[in-house]
C-alpha cells in the first residue's frame, strides 16, 4: 500500500519586503544577502497575522467536505508556539470547521518536526488507510532588527494531507533519523527572538546531511544517480547549496550537474519568502515539483533539520499527475504588496508576542481569510473574515 503525500498548499502574508534595499538601509553590501546567503525577498507579518492564521490558510486551500470527512488528526509542526500548553492544532481545526471527533497535537524540535509530523502521519494511515491527516508546518522566523540574522528571517505554512494512494509523493520505507545534543540554535522560553550561532549551525547542518545520506545509501544500496533531484530544508537558500556541494565534492559530471539545477529550481520560492523553519523543506519540495525537472516515477531525496539538533533523510516517488494536486504558489507570490524597511520594522515591532496586556487590532486592513483580532483576558482572538 503506497502512503504519502497527497496534496500540498502553501501561504504567507501578503506583504514583502526587498532584501536588496533593506541591505542599503543597513549599510550592507547587497550582494551578502542576494549572493552570500541567497535570498532576494522576505515575507513581512502584520500584527494580525500569526502561525494559526497562517496555518488555517493553507490548510483552507486543502480542503473539500469530503476531506473534512476523512480527516482523522491535525497535527501542526511549529517552533512558533503561541501557548506553552495548548496546542495551535486546535484552533486550526476550529477555524477550519472540522468535526470535533478529530485529533489535534502539536510538535516541537525546531525546524525538524514537521518531517517528524510526515512520519507520524504515516503511521496513523497504516492503521486506518480510510482516514487521512492533516499536516501543517507553520513558522515566523524572528533574529530580531538589524541583528545579523534579520535577512535569514521569513514567514509561512505548508500544509499537507497524508493518505494512502497519495497524488504528489509515495514515500518509500526507508528513512534515516539523527539527532545530537548541540547548542547551535534555540529560544529559551522568555525569548521572542532565536540565539543562533550561524557558522556552527552551519557546520552541523553539512555534517548531519552527510551521515543521514551516508547511512541511507548503505541501507539501500542507492546512489545519487538514483535521485532525480534533492529537497533540502532552506533556512536560507546558500545552505543547500553547502551541503550538496560537500557530498558532490567537485563532481561535474551529469548526475552532479542534474543535482545542482534542480537544486536551484528548489530555490526559487525560498528566495521570495524567507524561512519557514518547520515548513522551508516542504516549501522546497512544492518548488522542485513546480520549477524543475520532474516526471511521474521520479524518485525524490528529502533533507530535514532541526537545529539543537535532528535531521532525517528520506525519499519517495513521484506520483502521476502530481501537478494537479499542488496550490499555485507563484501566482500567490506575484500578488503581494512590498513595503517600505520602515514599514517593516513598525510591523515587526507591532507583533503580539509575549505580552500579557489586552489588545485589539485594527483588521480593517488585512484582506486574508483568518485574522488575529487580539487579545483579552490572556487569550487570543481570531476571526474569520
Amino acid at each position: 500500500m503506497k502512503i504519502g503525500i497527497d496534496k500540498m498548499a502553501f501561504a504567507s502574508t501578503d506583504q514583502y519586503i526587498d532584501l536588496t534595499e533593506l541591505a542599503e538601509k543597513r549599510g550592507v553590501d547587497p550582494n551578502k544577502y542576494t549572493i552570500g546567503i541567497g535570498q532576494d525577498r522576505q515575507a513581512v507579518v502584520p500584527p494580525t497575522q500569526d502561525i494559526v492564521t497562517l496555518g488555517a490558510r493553507a490548510a483552507q486551500k486543502l480542503l473539500t467536505p469530503e476531506i473534512a470527512r476523512q480527516l482523522s488528526t491535525v497535527i501542526v509542526a511549529t517552533e512558533s508556539g503561541i501557548d506553552n500548553s495548548k496546542a495551535s492544532a486546535i484552533y486550526i481545526k476550529h477555524l477550519l470547521g472540522l468535526d470535533d471527533y478529530v485529533r489535534t497535537v502539536e510538535l516541537k524540535e525546531a525546524c525538524y518536526s514537521g518531517t517528524a509530523a510526515v512520519q507520524f502521519a504515516r503511521g496513523l494511515v497504516t492503521l486506518n488507510p480510510q482516514e487521512s491527516v492533516l499536516m501543517i508546518a507553520a513558522d515566523i522566523a524572528r533574529y530580531g532588527l538589524n541583528t545579523p540574522g534579520e535577512v535569514t528571517q521569513g514567514a509561512g505554512a505548508v500544509a499537507m494531507l497524508i493518505s494512502a494512494n497519495p497524488h504528489v509523493l509515495a514515500i518509500e520505507p526507508t528513512s534515516v533519523a539523527y539527532s545530537r545534543d548541540v547548542m547551535d540554535f534555540w529560544r529559551p522560553l522568555y525569548a521572542t527572538e532565536a540565539l543562533v550561532d550561524g557558522k556552527y549551525s552551519t557546520n552541523v547542518y553539512i555534517d548531519f546531511f552527510k551521515n543521514t545520506l551516508a547511512r541511507y545509501q548503505q541501507r539501500t544500496g542507492r546512489r545519487l544517480a538514483d535521485f532525480a533531484g534533492i529537497a533540502f530544508h532552506l533556512p536560507f537558500t546558500k545552505m543547500g547549496k553547502k551541503a550538496l556541494e560537500a557530498v558532490l565534492q567537485g563532481r561535474n559530471d551529469e548526475v552532479a550537474n542534474r543535482l545542482r539545477a534542480q537544486l536551484t529550481a528548489s530555490q526559487t520560492y525560498s528566495r521570495q519568502v524567507g524561512n519557514l523553519y518547520t515548513g522551508s523543506l516542504y516549501l522546497s519540495l512544492m518548488s522542485l515539483l513546480q520549477n524543475g525537472q520532474v516526471t511521474p516515477g521520479d524518485r525524490l531525496g528529502l533533507f530535514s533539520y532541526g537545529s539543537g539538533a535532528e535531521g532525517e533523510f528520506y525519499s519517495g516517488i513521484v506520483q502521476p499527475g502530481f501537478a494537479n494536486y499542488l496550490s499555485d504558489v507563484a501566482h500567490d507570490l506575484a500578488g503581494r504588496r512590498q513595503v517600505t524597511v520602515a514599514e517593516y520594522e513598525q510591523l515587526f515591532n507591532g507583533q503580539l508576542g509575549m505580552r500579557e496586556d489586552d489588545v485589539q487590532f485594527d483588521t480593517q486592513a488585512d484582506g486574508a481569510p483568518f485574522v488575529l483580532a487580539g487579545q483579552k483576558d490572556h487569550q487570543r482572538i481570531y476571526q474569520r473574515q
